[in-house]
């Protein structure tokens, strides 16, 4: 993990632009990754700690359920293919960094905007506290007890980031895709040698039939049970898009192709995933327990039990990697939000490249710490469950922001409605579930979880609070239209969501990061590009 760091603070001299002391630079990478580059930080971004620690403790802990992110992460995949590439487009044809900056164009309403930028870094710090969670837990495996190892996490990221931008993790992240590849295939060998999966799959059964908890097991518990997986799957399908770090990965290919390969090839992370579900059926198999209530210990637990000492290091290296990562990439992503959207837009409208970025170099810190307080202050039983509250506060952003893509239908007016209303349902429906234990008792009142009940239907809280979004949106805006209240100006054309890379209102720069025709790297390195100023065109 130290050799990682000294590789991220080193990231910024790595094809290093003329300046990075821009937002363009520091937040996007100059919108220059290839094929490869992005490949391997689309990975270090959605398939994070999240996949290796947080969803094996699902599976330990419920059975069944954790599986919800195997259908959900797969639903992504022809989605991303469409609507990320319109994003990808729009974006570069007008300058976009950020989902802010799109929706208050789109629809003609800075405040508008600003009010999706916020919830994008609202929802983005329970993201990062789970990357933050798995850290710790991996630190506890090793005797690291206490909170200060989480300081210790933030201190990194914030080392690698501040000075490199985007490109420390995406530099990180190719470092940690080949660790993990290892990683993966050491676990089968270890399964392979231990029972193989029909041991683990009858052992763990037999556990789930001895607890008194009628929620968990190999299958799903009824119509109910399926009521909510089938909701988690579609509310962490569509929330993964309107993401603030989901942009960001994707706006710095340099091209139409880039987002669409990446895209295509999707599945195979997605055959990882449910690789490592399955884990928390062996690590029950296996006996594992985690180390007092935290669950995310077990899988840094199942690998220092039964792998040889130097094979666990480097997997808990792997995992503590895979969660530094992504915090790095969202916290950078949630500061381009607020310095877009929040600090020129209405602050300093004229500010220039290099004050955007060193606004957003000091966000960037605060949003770290901010994730550290949602450990602190939520405590949940599993840590995804914070990754599933960030994304009920996210899912509000969809009919600005991921409808948005279709379509500029919308009053401006009634979409603020609608996220206002949404995001104070949600508070409120999270806010009532109280965190329930293995034996049926009562852990704590408040914020205990993602799932609610509906006439008797557990049910994701997104889905809920975005179907009266959604409902104030379209109803809200046949009133104003009635009205004839004036809507926003739409400040995109039809032909910007098709524009690629060779579309003349982009302007060509130099020396891509990768991606160059063999020969060519250096000297005659291939064009990149950036906008012209067309706002007032």
């Amino acid at each position: 993990m130290g050799a990682m760091l000294l590789l991220g603070v080193g990231a910024s001299r790595w094809r290093r632009p003329r300046d990075i002391h821009s937002l363009e630079e520091w937040g996007v990478g100059g919108r220059a990754f290839g094929n490869w580059t992005t490949w391997f930080l689309l990975g270090g971004s959605m398939f994070s700690a999240y996949t290796f620690i947080a969803v094996p403790a699902l599976t330990y802990g419920v059975g069944a359920m954790g599986f919800f992110a195997i259908p959900f992460a797969t639903i992504v995949t022809p989605l991303s293919f469409i609507f990320t590439t319109r994003a990808w487009s729009v974006a570069h044809r007008h300058g976009f960094v950020t989902p802010g900056e799109f929706t208050a164009a789109r629809f003609g309403s800075r405040a508008l905007g600003a009010a999706v930028a916020l919830t994008g870094i609202a929802a983005t710090m329970p993201y990062i506290a789970v990357q933050l969670a798995s850290l710790q837990a991996v630190l506890r495996t090793v005797g690291l007890a206490g909170e200060w190892p989480l300081l210790i996490g933030v201190t990194v990221i914030a080392l690698c980031t501040f000075r490199s931008g985007l490109r420390a993790p995406a530099l990180l992240s190719i470092a940690k895709d080949v660790l993990l590849g290892w990683v993966v295939v050491a676990a089968l060998l270890i399964v392979a040698m231990n029972g193989g999966w029909g041991d683990a799959f009858r052992k763990a059964g037999a556990h789930f039939a001895a607890t008194p908890s009628p929620s968990d097991g190999l299958v799903l518990g009824g119509a109910a049970g399926q009521t909510a997986y089938l909701s988690l799957v579609i509310g962490s399908a569509l929330s993964i898009f309107v993401y603030p770090h989901a942009l960001t990965t994707m706006l710095a290919a340099k091209d139409r192709s880039t987002v669409q390969r990446n895209s295509a090839a999707l599945p195979i992370y997605c055959l990882v995933l449910g690789l490592m579900a399955m884990l928390g059926f062996f690590a029950l198999s296996q006996g594992v327990t985690p180390q007092g209530r935290d669950l995310n210990t077990v899988m840094p637990q199942l690998f220092h039990n039964l792998f040889p000492s130097w094979s666990s290091g480097i997997a808990l290296a792997a995992f503590g990697i895979a969660a530094l990562i992504p915090a790095a990439i969202m916290s950078i992503a949630a500061a381009n939000a607020f310095t877009r959207s929040i600090y020129r837009a209405f602050l300093r409208p004229a500010a220039t490249p290099a004050e955007e970025a060193r606004v957003s170099r000091w966000t960037s810190l605060v949003v770290k710490v901010g994730a550290v307080g949602c450990i602190l202050l939520l405590d949940p039983a599993f840590s995804v469950d914070l990754q599933l509250i960030g994304g009920v506060i996210i899912l509000q952003t969809i009919p600005a922001g991921f409808i948005g893509l279709l379509t500029n239908w919308f009053h401006r007016l009634a979409l603020m409605a609608g996220l206002v209303v949404g995001l104070a349902v949600s508070v409120v429906l999270l806010y009532r579930i109280p965190q329930v234990g293995p034996a049926g008792t009562i852990v704590k009142e408040h914020f205990g979880g993602s799932i609610t009940t509906i006439n008797g239907w557990p049910v994701y809280v997104g889905i809920v609070a975005l179907a009266v979004n959604l409902a104030i949106a379209v109803f809200g805006t046949l009133l104003l239209k009635a009205a004839r209240v004036r809507p926003g100006q739409d400040q995109t054309r039809p032909d910007d969501y098709d524009a690629d890379a060779d579309d003349p209102m982009v302007k060509r720069l130099e020396n891509l990061l990768d991606g160059l025709p063999s020969g060519q790297a250096g000297v005659h390195a291939a064009p990149r590009y950036v906008r012209q100023n067309t706002r007032n065109s």
